[in-house]
């Protein structure tokens, strides 16, 4: 039985949501929704839309439920939580594959077991909790509420699963070491998607003011003396445990995993990429179509923005790059982002480009609302398309009866357009008569201390202000995109299908979700060597031929600053060299790769962490030549090669049947693993009689092992 358990169950924070969400088809389809729950808090504000209740008690439970059945325990484990005053939602989750949820409400037990739950903590694992950490105290009472309830499962469970906890996330993590301590009967794993301290170093200064260089000073670290500085002491200090506490450690990334080992002190066991639920389209052209259709949409926009201003800007010869994401200045690589901008416009200038280049920034930082200049622009484009669509009518009408009427066409075209019509386009035409005068705007809202933000001071020490002599024209959109929108009226995934490339040049990028997205819609992309996917990329795709496909690596970890701002710089340069056919030779290509990226196959790796914790925890004498190396591919080199068709397909060695990504140079005891530890994830759903075969074999019964 397996419950998974994370803050972003049925409430949408960060990428962990996003993980669970888009694995959930999968897990089902291997567990069932029995033997399968997520475990999360009760967010009052927004669980309704996420959720449907499933009505439960006691009559419920003893008329129309089995005690055969797998999640009896599970019901009877609530019902008595609830009737010691836990407040607990018992749901289905409403996203594809519908798994069954447990939100605990913390505010129902804070104010009767918070601090007693403090002290426990305290004595039994020395992890202090200062009273302000509204946050920490959260996962204090989660992790207790977790422990509380999977030791009611155990206790009711008559047939005897073996039962996993799989934690993501620190917040997640205070159970971990708990029922290590309590010695309970539950196989554990913990995930970490982000060490805390890496992404505060990441993003602070060293005691001399300077950016602090990560990855080459990884070793040197204090970590205790750096927690302590940053004020995170007790939060790391729940991580590291959690690490330690836990049957199997894994992160999504091997970048992440050599941060881990050295600031959680512990090795992780394996890597859990993390995947996307990948839609294939019947036709190529199909998404190519999709691309059209939502770059005229950025069209429209480009027009409003931009009035008086579109003599400068070929709309046909334009082209849509992006970056996105948690406003994280430095961490994001925003900082190289203007800087390569920059660069790659006097590179367009000095050749005299007809491309011109619009870059936008879509993330969400302080602001005041949209800027009103740019609403009122907005307004008056669309004023005067109105009036022209009016006119144009009445036009069409006159030609049609002039033709008619006299066979041939009209020698005077004056003659369509009455002198009232006239009047009536001048009067549109004239609030914008001085548009050429005003600098489009480089922010689409009022920001909140405008002169501090990182962004804007950036732009202004580059001398980015949209000129009509820069080919380089940016805007920064400082909230996240919806269809509500007044100004860009997109979902993101129709914004990024019109874009024609996204730059996510980050420093500290556990895994990407961004560039993965974009591969999944056939968009190419930057990434960069310090990035999950990055590296992922690199170890499937030959480096010289990562760009026919699409994928961009910039090489942050072993060039200084200024290499890595001109090598983004000539990457950005050599897409806008591109023609039309070649871009979408590219995008063909870069979409095939998104099966690599697919929880058919990614998801084989979830199964390998939790086969591998099952043994250790009750068949230990099954591990005594545990390692951190793979010898079953040792010698073997699993890559994507040149392309051998426009657009090209990816190919992988086909010795590799069940080759998954941490097969691929990562740090997976693979060589531990058997076939029949592999649930094959990419079967039918009709084969129902092998999926019933599966569960059975992993429904365990077992005595624990002390």
């Amino acid at each position: 039985m397996l419950f998974e358990i994370s803050t972003e169950v049925c409430n949408k924070v960060g990428g962990i949501y996003s993980v669970l969400k888009t694995k959930a088809p999968i897990t089902v389809k291997e567990y069932g929704t029995k033997r399968y729950h997520c475990i999360g808090i009760l967010n009052r504000e927004k669980y309704e839309v996420e959720v449907e209740e499933i009505p439960l008690d006691y009559n419920i439970l003893h008329n129309k439920c089995s005690k055969d059945d797998d999640d009896y325990s599970v019901k009877e484990a609530i019902l008595k939580m609830r009737d010691r005053g836990v407040g607990i939602v018992y749901c289905k989750w409403l996203i594809e594959g519908s798994p069954k949820s447990i939100l605990f409400d913390l505010d129902s037990v804070r104010n009767e077991y918070l601090n007693d739950w403090k002290k426990d903590l305290w004595v039994s694992n020395g992890i202090p909790s200062p009273d302000s950490d509204f946050e920490t105290n959260d996962a204090i009472i989660l992790g207790y509420l977790v422990t509380w309830f999977l030791g009611e499962v155990i206790c009711s469970d008559q047939q005897k699963h073996a039962i996993v906890a799989h934690c993501h996330e620190w917040l997640a993590g205070v159970c971990l070491p708990i029922i290590r301590q309590r010695k309970l009967d539950v196989v554990t794993i913990f995930t970490t998607h982000a060490t805390l301290l890496g992404r505060y170093l990441c993003a602070g200064k060293d005691e001399y003011g300077n950016d602090i260089d990560f990855y080459n000073n990884l070793d040197k670290f204090d970590c205790d003396k750096e927690a302590g500085i940053r004020g995170i002491y007790h939060r790391y200090c729940i991580e590291r445990a959690s690490a330690h506490s836990a049957d199997v450690f894994t992160t999504v990334s091997q970048i992440t995993a050599l941060e881990a080992e050295h600031l959680l002190a512990r090795k992780p066991d394996g890597i859990l990429p993390n995947g996307i639920n990948v839609t294939k389209f019947q036709a190529v052209h199909e998404f190519q179509n999709l691309h059209q259709e939502s770059k005229k949409k950025i069209q429209e926009f480009i027009k409003g923005h931009f009035v008086g201003h579109l003599q400068s800007i070929d709309i046909d010869n334009t082209l849509y790059f992006f970056v996105a994401g948690r406003y994280e200045f430095k961490n994001k690589g925003v900082d190289i982002f203007i800087e390569s901008l920059a660069r790659l416009n006097h590179k367009l200038q000095s050749i005299n480009s007809p491309i011109t280049v619009v870059a936008f920034m879509i993330m969400p930082a302080k602001n005041n609302s949209f800027n009103i200049q740019s609403l009122k622009n907005h307004t008056l484009v669309k004023s005067l398309e109105d009036g022209v669509h009016e006119v144009s009518k009445n036009i069409e009408e006159k030609l049609l009866k002039h033709l008619l009427n006299n066979n041939e066409l009209p020698t005077n075209l004056q003659d369509l357009l009455a002198d009232n019509e006239k009047i009536y386009l001048k009067k549109k035409l004239l609030p914008l008569k001085n548009k050429q005068y005003e600098l489009p705007a480089v922010v689409t809202h009022n920001m909140i201390d405008s002169e501090k933000d990182p962004v804007l001071s950036n732009l202004r020490r580059t001398h980015l202000f949209n000129h009509d002599y820069d080919k380089v024209k940016v805007i920064f959109h400082p909230e996240f995109l919806n269809s509500q929108n007044p100004l860009l009226p997109m979902e993101y995934e129709e914004f990024v299908r019109g874009c024609h490339l996204g730059v996510f040049p980050s420093y500290y990028e556990p895994w990407g979700y961004t560039p993965a997205e974009c591969t999944v819609m056939g968009i190419p992309s930057v990434t960069t060597n310090l990035s999950g996917f990055g590296a992922y990329m690199e170890d499937l795709i030959e480096a010289e031929q990562a760009e026919l496909y699409g994928i961009y690596i910039v090489d942050r970890r072993y060039k200084n600053g200024d290499e890595s701002i001109e090598q983004l710089a000539n990457m950005m340069f050599d897409f806008c060299q591109k023609s039309r056919r070649q871009r979408i030779n590219q995008r063909n290509r870069n979409e095939r790769l998104s099966e690599l990226l697919d929880w058919k196959r990614m998801g084989l790796e979830y199964v390998k962490a939790r086969s591998l914790a099952l043994r250790r925890a009750y068949y230990p004498d099954g591990f005594n030549n545990e390692g951190f190396s793979s010898t079953e591919n040792e010698g073997k080199s699993y890559r994507v090669g040149k392309p051998f068709s426009v657009p090209g397909s990816p190919r992988t060695n086909s010795n590799t049947i069940l080759m998954t990504p941490g097969d691929l140079g990562t740090i997976q005891d693979a060589n531990l693993i058997n076939d029949e530890d592999y649930f094959h994830l990419s079967m039918d759903d009709n084969d129902a009689e092998w999926i019933q075969k599966k569960k059975k074999d992993w429904t365990i019964t077992w005595q624990p092992f002390i």
